[in-house]
């Protein structure tokens, strides 16, 4: 009998497996089980709808936080108008203790998501905002209240600070890494414009049928039905995912890194800067130029305060974009130095008591903080693949994941030490004018610290370095 060998199956390549599809699986509660957004086929049919549905209310939700987060930077200029009888010393105090409180916040609403849900934790987040958005319209409408009473009112603003970690860490896990910057970018860049947003209308809203007085109570009164919307939306629309674990090692692991500690450094001169900036800019004005603290537009009173975080939110892609062209240590160093000018040219021109080239100068200095804010974080991820490379952690190894967990810890540590920025510069600026009677002597601190961080990051990051593998960071 004779038999007809057919080709061996070893003289032929096998086809590639192919790779099971993503299939999700829905439970109560919007839990969304399998989620897979590197599934290039699953991500072009339903993955990307899902993320940009999250994102954008994750967007709203954020938002609405940095608004309460930084309510009192407008609120402080208003009281001695509502009759509230305060020193400058416990008005900077009003501006700086949510920035410290927010700070704080940032570490444990890290790792909410992950606890109880991205969905679930938007939704008690947004609600955490009524309760200094009530009370704020409580106790601005009696003039008696004593100030122990009104800084505990904005410390719980403190609350609206923390949602940017929370909010950051929930939308990473919905994106593609070749998606996540375009999509972190959009998340920061909508809560950072809260701040501007709240500086523009609240001026607006408590002038308008005022007459002779202000209804200041509707600065908090006026956020309560957006708060109930964001909530709303967050329980109709948001999801969870089951895919979101704690990385509590990767924490640990990242704070015993030097470089770390040196990024949150330079975090602080510019993100640090941009949102203390912002939130004592309309007392800073309301000082140096009274006159010019509202503008009077039919019978609503505007302040052009808001054009400070206006200017540092939107220049913040544009320093991240480029980072990515030029390497962000070179961006930061160029965003440190005209930080260091703009402050510089404050103090000279200060004698000069022209509003509109103080206006010019800080409108500089918030450019600078803006661009510096998106190439300090651009930098991270940088500084973690050089230094993966130097010490052979290479991709899919176990110390090359290890090495990425590291990283993505970095982000968020770092946001949140860089927060504590927003307490600092008011703090430093009421210290100067306690001892000096003037901000001169604070801005002459700040062009020093500018000029420190220059030098550091010239020393650290744009020479190159064995330790981070020569990598261009």
């Amino acid at each position: 009998m004779t038999t007809t060998a057919g080709p061996s199956t070893t003289d032929v390549a096998a086809p590639p497996p192919a790779l099971a599809p993503v299939v999700l699986s829905h439970r109560p509660g919007r839990w969304i089980d399998g989620w897979n957004p590197e599934d290039g086929a699953f991500w072009q049919s339903s993955g990307r709808s899902i993320a940009r549905r999250n994102l954008g209310w994750s967007i709203f939700a954020e938002f609405l936080g940095f608004i309460i987060w930084q309510l009192w930077s407008i609120i402080v200029v208003m009281l001695p108008g509502a009759g509230f009888t305060l020193t400058s010393s416990e008005l900077f105090w009003l501006i700086s203790l949510p920035s410290l409180v927010g700070a704080t916040l940032r570490f444990p609403y890290t790792f909410m998501v992950a606890i109880v849900g991205g969905r679930n934790w938007t939704i008690i987040s947004a609600a955490l905002l009524l309760i200094p958005a009530v009370l704020i319209g409580v106790v601005v409408s009696n003039p008696e209240t004593p100030f122990g009473v009104l800084l505990l009112v904005a410390a719980l603003g403190g609350v609206g600070g923390g949602n940017f970690a929370s909010s950051m860490a929930n939308i990473t896990y919905f994106f593609p890494q070749k998606e996540k910057g375009w999509a972190l970018g959009l998340n920061a860049a909508g809560g950072n414009l809260g701040t501007s947003v709240a500086q523009f209308a609240v001026p607006i809203v408590v002038t308008i049928g005022a007459g002779a007085t202000l209804n200041i109570a509707l600065a908090g009164w006026m956020w309560i039905p957006f708060i109930l919307l964001a909530m709303w939306g967050a329980w109709r629309y948001m999801d969870n995912l089951s895919s979101a674990k704690a990385d509590f090692s990767g924490s640990a692991a990242a704070l015993r890194e030097p470089h770390l500690w040196i990024m949150a450094l330079l975090y602080i001169g510019t993100f640090g800067s941009f949102i203390g900036f912002a939130s004592v800019f309309p007392k800073l004005i309301a000082d140096q130029f009274p006159m010019f603290s509202t503008f009077q537009v039919g019978q609503a009173a505007v302040s052009l305060a808001f054009l400070g975080a206006l200017v540092g939110s939107l220049a913040r892609p544009y320093g991240g974009r480029l980072a990515d062209r030029f390497g962000g240590a070179r961006v930061t160093v160029g965003a440190f130095s005209v930080m260091a000018l703009g402050a510089l040219s404050l103090i000279w021109t200060l004698p000069m008591q022209n509003f509109w080239v103080f206006l010019g100068c800080f409108l500089v200095l918030f450019a600078a903080t803006g661009m510096g804010n998106g190439s300090t974080y651009r930098m991270i991820p940088s500084i973690f693949a050089g230094r993966a490379v130097a010490t052979g952690a290479l991709p899919g190894t176990p110390a090359g994941i290890k090495m990425q967990r590291k990283s993505a810890a970095a982000l968020g540590l770092i946001s949140a030490i860089g927060a504590y920025g927003g307490f600092m510069v008011p703090q430093v600026l009421n210290v100067s004018q306690q001892a000096t009677g003037g901000y001169v002597a604070a801005f002459y601190g700040f062009v020093a610290a500018y000029l420190g961080l220059m030098v550091l990051t010239v020393l650290v990051y744009v020479i190159p370095r064995k330790s981070l593998a020569g990598y261009r960071i």
